[in-house]
């Protein structure tokens, strides 16, 4: 299951976290995010305990979307020791997101 993040908690479930981090930006109103939300419960669900998953839903979070010049959604951010090491615009397949997780696992 996706974790929701927000403005209020992103730097501590997300840049303090002791494991990598996939947060999905998406809005609802996006036809493309409502294709990828699905495969990220999907990578929440195969990963528990290795790696946390959340969202991010750009308007109702206006400031961590603005702080990580989020211009289109959706946008995957991979977190790693709180610095991005990946990052994924527009939908895509799951196993392009899960190879690109496992590159740094």
């Amino acid at each position: 299951m996706a974790l929701e993040f927000t403005d209020a908690n992103f730097d501590e479930q997300v840049l303090q976290a002791d494991k990598p981090v996939i947060v999905d930006f998406w809005a609802e109103w996006c036809g493309p995010c409502r294709m990828v939300g699905p495969i990220i419960e999907q990578i929440g669900e195969e990963y528990q305990g290795k790696v946390i998953v959340g969202k991010v839903d750009v308007d109702s979070n206006p400031g961590t979307a603005m702080k990580f010049g989020i211009r289109n959604i959706p946008t995957i951010l991979f977190f790693k020791g709180g610095e991005i090491v990946e990052k994924q615009v527009g939908a895509v397949a799951k196993q392009v997101l899960v190879k690109k997780l496992e590159a740094h696992m």
